[in-house]
């Protein structure tokens, strides 16, 4: 009998390794953000701070176990096959959730995720064991439920939200206004006493988050308790002595010290509170078998009331959690892309958007435009101006008339981001209210960001967007998990064999994901993307830039072929699947246009050739992709609307056309591809002739219309491509021209 519980907690074991990789994968953004942002420290000691702190943060964990337990539902009510069937859900479901949103690289909440994944569960099997017993009706379902955390969690969602942003914000232009960019000039006592609130603000987070709950804090309850102002007081003055000591006799940067103190909390944080929530289920769904093994009771009949009482957590399994985690940490390729995505929104500096901008995040951003020009009314000009002066960002001057702006992600706002969020985070601990490190820790950097000026009238719209779009992930996460395990949880109490099915497909679901990622990673790292820093004499864009032209005809070519086919075969799929593939294709040339700007700004005096060469070259490529866009998508137009197919006439020239324009392109991207740049005026000729054959084409519909064509759809279908394949080809001719102009030129002024 107790055959299918073995199999069962056999599965829930790796479920809780893949559960806690996924989780690491996603959370790592909670304490290494700040510090790979400001570049504070080498990421290799980042690395090994941040694994100090998980094991730390392992062995110390037990607080949260108590909510697999019993902080959703009333054990007490559920027979063992019942609470067996819950976790089972719960785990699946979390694996599923939490590695989509790695692959997407946006961070969620693990906390979140798991308790209304527990409560989706939870609900599931109480209706089932409601609707079987004519005694109960739907009120009862209260009595299963501990609605009153779910309720605290739900309030503590949007509450951290909005409080994290604003405390972030205030915090960090206060101190800006204190530090100002030029933060090294400062005196040092303003360091010390910076240095003080801080380091004495992530110990306390330190103590308060990470031990209490746990065994250790039993022996330290009776000094803490009471004496919490005195304690902070008295670990205020000696930070700020021991850390104007440091300064003046050691020359240490504080700001970098307080940047990996602060690293270390938030990682013990994290492996304490946060993903022992994995481990939690199973050494539930484990102590429940133990306990219905002894009593030899039905599995449907046996009470799990043993579920609220507390039980020591086992030091070696937490180890072990801690071990995988770390690992995790060091080697997660989805861990750096979550990352990213946070860095990416609080960045200073302007560069390419991951998220494009809505109406929402316009009207935030009107409204934010609306504020700022009210303040600035009100206050007095002096006032503004010596403000205005504490944001101002130096510059360093260097040879050949280049100015390089220092990173603005600096030691100060990476400092404020890791005391706000341990003090918020401690805060919430000590008043006993559910919070999400991640919701914090992320809110508080967007806050920090918005003080910080970072979100510029370039930026703004996009950044605002991106936010908009992380938030609203997370209580999707909450809408979708309580769903998600809740279908799970009565697909499993339906019949014990779905769950050898479900396992399948999370297997299934988890491996196509990772080769879906895999595969854009290595398309990614294919994009060869002009370094524009380095770029500073005609020579080095012709010979960087060929690579990508090169690349960028072999897709052209490609794509094309697959038009005309797809055309003939008259196949939407694949004509849809086309036309993903260059609408991709346009958006990479429209970011390097977008780059135009960053580009000439690195050039000095003597490179306008260069520049003018490189802003020609990337015209081109747009007229290129525009053109094959335009091919694409009317062909994909024509046979969406079922308009008649092509004749076999057109369908001919236009392959006969194709197959011209394969060979020229194929010659075309070797000789970029091995730069025999000099033979570039014999292509010249054939595109010539090529472009007579689409002429001759052209005249051949004509006449075609006035003796036997009857379809005007197909005509102008026919007519579109062949004219966009000229522009096409004259795009192509021009970029040629472009180069061997250059390339001549520059091989001139190498002979002098």
């Amino acid at each position: 009998m107790g055959d299918p519980y073995i199999l069962m907690l056999i599965a829930l074991a790796i479920l809780a390794i893949v559960d806690l990789v996924v989780g690491v994968s996603n959370d790592a953004v909670n304490f290494l953000n700040s510090a790979i942002g400001s570049k504070a420290i080498s990421v290799r000691n980042i690395m090994l701070i941040a694994s100090i702190g998980v094991f730390f943060g392992a062995v110390t964990s037990s607080g949260m176990m108590e909510v697999a337990r019993k902080g959703i539902f009333n054990p007490n009510m559920f027979m063992f096959q019942d609470i067996m069937f819950i976790f089972m859900a719960v785990m699946i479901t979390d694996i599923l959730l939490l590695d989509i949103f790695n692959s997407i690289g946006m961070p969620t909440s693990t906390t979140v995720s798991i308790v209304f994944e527990l409560l989706g569960a939870a609900v599931s099997i109480s209706l089932i064991k409601i609707s079987s017993n004519d005694g109960q009706s739907f009120s009862d379902l209260w009595n299963y439920i501990n609605h009153e955390t779910a309720t605290k969690i739900i309030f503590g969602i949007l509450l951290s939200v909005v409080i994290a942003f604003s405390v972030g914000a205030i915090v960090q232009f206060i101190s800006r206004v204190i530090y100002s960019f030029n933060f090294q000039k400062r005196p040092t006592y303003i360091s010390a006493l910076f240095g003080g609130f801080a380091i004495t603000a992530i110990t306390y987070f330190i103590i308060i988050k990470g031990l209490k709950g746990t065994p250790f804090y039993k022996d330290l309850e009776h000094l803490i308790e009471g004496n919490t102002l005195l304690i902070i007081s008295g670990s205020f003055v000696v930070w700020s002595i021991i850390s104007q000591f440091l300064i003046q006799l050691f020359k240490i940067n504080i700001l970098k010290l307080i940047i990996g103190v602060g690293t270390f909390s938030l990682a013990m944080a994290f492996s304490g509170n946060d993903l022992v929530n994995f481990v939690g289920v199973p050494i539930a769904a484990w102590n429940s078998y133990q306990a219905w093994v002894v009593s030899g009771v039905d599995p449907n009949s046996f009470s799990m009331g043993i579920l609220a009482e507390k039980v020591p957590s086992n030091v070696w399994l937490l180890l072990l959690a801690g071990s995988i985690m770390v690992v995790t940490l060091w080697t997660s390729s989805k861990a750096q892309n979550v990352i990213k995505t946070g860095i990416d929104l609080s960045r200073q500096g302007d560069g390419h958007e991951k998220f494009q901008p809505n109406a929402l995040s316009r009207i935030f951003v009107r409204i934010a435009m609306g504020i700022n020009a009210g303040f600035r009314f009100v206050i007095p000009k002096p006032t503004l101006e010596y403000i205005d002066s504490k944001f101002q960002k130096p510059v360093i001057e260097l040879p050949k008339d280049k100015t390089y702006e220092l990173p603005a992600f600096d030691l100060v706002r990476a400092s404020v981001n890791l005391i706000v969020a341990g003090i918020l985070i401690s805060i919430a601990t000590s008043m006993k209210l559910p919070l999400s490190t991640t919701y914090v820790t992320f809110m508080v950097a967007m806050g920090t960001s918005l003080a910080d000026r970072a979100w510029g009238r370039e930026s703004a719209v996009y950044r605002v967007a991106g936010v908009i779009n992380v938030v609203a992930g997370w209580f999707l996460t909450a809408i979708v998990a309580f769903l998600a395990s809740a279908l799970v949880a009565y697909l499993i109490s339906w019949n014990m064999i779905m769950i050898p099915i479900l396992l399948a497909v999370v297997a299934f679901l988890i491996i196509r994901n990772s080769l879906i990622y895999r595969k854009k990673s290595k398309e990614v790292k294919k994009q060869v993307y002009i370094e524009r820093s380095e770029l500073i004499t005609i020579n080095g864009v012709i010979e960087e830039s060929a690579d990508h032209i090169s690349e960028v005809i072999n897709r052209v070519n490609k794509l094309y072929t697959n038009v005309v086919n797809d055309l003939a075969e008259h196949d939407l799929n694949k004509l849809r699947k086309t036309d993903k593939h260059v609408a991709k294709l346009n958006e990479e040339i429209d970011n390097l246009k977008d780059g135009v700007f960053y580009f000439i700004k690195s050039l000095d005096e003597t490179s306008v050739q260069a520049s003018r060469f490189y802003i020609m070259v990337l015209g081109y490529l747009q007229d290129v992709a525009q053109s094959i866009s335009y091919i694409s998508r009317a062909s994909y137009k024509h046979v969406n609307n079922n308009h008649k197919n092509l004749k076999k006439g057109q369908i001919n020239d236009l392959k006969e056309i194709d197959s011209e324009l394969t060979t020229l392109l194929t010659k075309e991207a070797i000789i970029f591809e091995k730069r025999q740049l000099d033979n570039l005026n014999g292509l010249l000729i054939e595109k010539t002739h090529l472009l007579k054959n689409v002429s001759s084409s052209i005249e051949k519909q004509v006449a075609r219309i006035r003796t036997d064509e009857t379809s005007p759809k197909n005509t102008t279908l026919y007519f579109s491509v062949l004219l966009e394949t000229k522009d096409l080809i004259k795009a192509l001719m021009s970029l040629l021209e472009t180069y061997e102009e250059f390339h001549l030129s520059a091989k001139q002024q190498n002979d002098l």
